[in-house]
């Protein structure tokens, strides 16, 4: 049998096994539910989420939603291409890919983070390919797939995080694609990777944005006003600065446990994850309502499932599993030193 070449892109159609989707269906049925206490409020997230929403979810999954009929082929053009990551070794990569007819398109790699996953691109690659208004700037659309985030190939060795998923996502752009220069988007790890994309890789990456950006505060000799504002934030700040304040404090308050398991222990969190859709839909759920602008939009349920398939699709873990090795990255363009780093590359927030 021969080998598979490198950077020789395949087309890809997503397929679930049958037997998968029916053992799903069973452990739906056979789940146990915990009890809500009796003065816990109907919309009182605080304990995780609702008991009442996800068994409404987890009974629809069971017997109504139609995996089938999410439509994901149709609306992504998917690839799979075998790359060599220096410093990692061989990985395949799953992505999609939509050309713009228009000839002045610009490359733009789109990155995502979890609990999302390559579908979090759906709803604005058209217009990024074809904007209805001829003066507004369109792009060849690139969605890769973070490894282990929905379809492709999970890492079957450690160490792969976002410096290292940068470089292959660099070779995907430019050795695979043909894409010399190009302009990137990030929210949550995608940010981290195309931050390091760009520190990485400055001839190629021409423009960042980023819908996520953190940032501690600034060393008072180097920054002794802002520090100052920080410090004597209630009476100095703006009503929109005090709220951001908030939102970061009760963020770290109430909603990073998952990140210190995460990035510690996954495996063990995955047992139960992967086995449990019940268990995943739970997990997920709560970060869906906690993060999103839920007084502006609300997920339909075949939307949230969907999302929720990418990752139960793999066993849950490869997606946890990114935390502990986004944090155990060293080096001037990892995790832990490239946000303190000067990046020339132009960037919107």
């Amino acid at each position: 049998m021969a080998k598979e070449s490198f950077n020789a892109p395949k087309p890809y159609t997503l397929r679930l096994d049958d037997q998968l989707l029916d053992v799903t269906k069973q452990k739906l049925r056979l789940a146990r539910f915990p009890e809500e206490q009796t003065d816990v409020g109907d919309d009182d997230w605080s304990q995780g989420a609702k008991v009442k929403v996800v068994k409404r979810l987890a009974e629809y999954w069971a017997d109504g939603f139609d995996w089938r009929a999410a439509r994901i082929n149709a609306d992504f053009n998917q690839f799979l291409v075998k790359v060599n990551i220096p410093g990692y070794g061989p990985q395949t990569l799953h992505y999609a890919h939509q050309l713009s007819s228009r000839p002045d398109a610009i490359p733009l790699l789109f990155v995502q983070g979890w609990p999302g996953s390559f579908l979090e691109a759906r709803k604005i690659i058209e217009p990024l390919t074809n904007p209805s208004d001829p003066t507004t700037q369109a792009f060849h659309v690139v969605v890769p797939s973070i490894p282990g985030f929905g379809p492709g190939e999970a890492p079957t060795k450690s160490g792969l995080g976002p410096m290292l998923t940068a470089r292959g996502f660099n070779t995907l752009m430019v050795d695979v694609l043909g894409y010399n220069q190009y302009v990137t988007q990030g929210g949550d790890w995608g940010t981290m990777i195309t931050r390091s994309m760009a520190l990485q890789f400055p001839d190629h990456v021409r423009a960042c944005h980023h819908n996520f950006f953190p940032c501690g505060p600034p060393p008072w000799y180097k920054a002794p006003f802002t520090m100052g504002r920080l410090i004597l934030s209630p009476y100095l700040y703006t009503n929109r600065e005090l709220k951001s304040l908030e939102n970061m404090q009760y963020y770290h308050k109430e909603q990073d446990g998952y990140l210190r398991v995460q990035s510690t222990r996954p495996q063990s969190l995955g047992f139960g994850l992967g086995d449990s859709p019940v268990g995943l839909l739970g997990w997920l759920v709560e970060k869906f309502h906690e993060w999103m602008d839920v007084a502006n939009y609300t997920m339909p349920d075949d939307e949230i499932l969907t999302f929720v398939m990418m990752h139960w699709m793999q066993g849950a873990t490869p997606g946890l599993r990114y935390y502990k090795m986004a944090f155990a990255e060293e080096g001037a363009f990892s995790l832990k030193d490239c946000f303190n780093r000067y990046l020339g590359t132009p960037i919107g927030l």
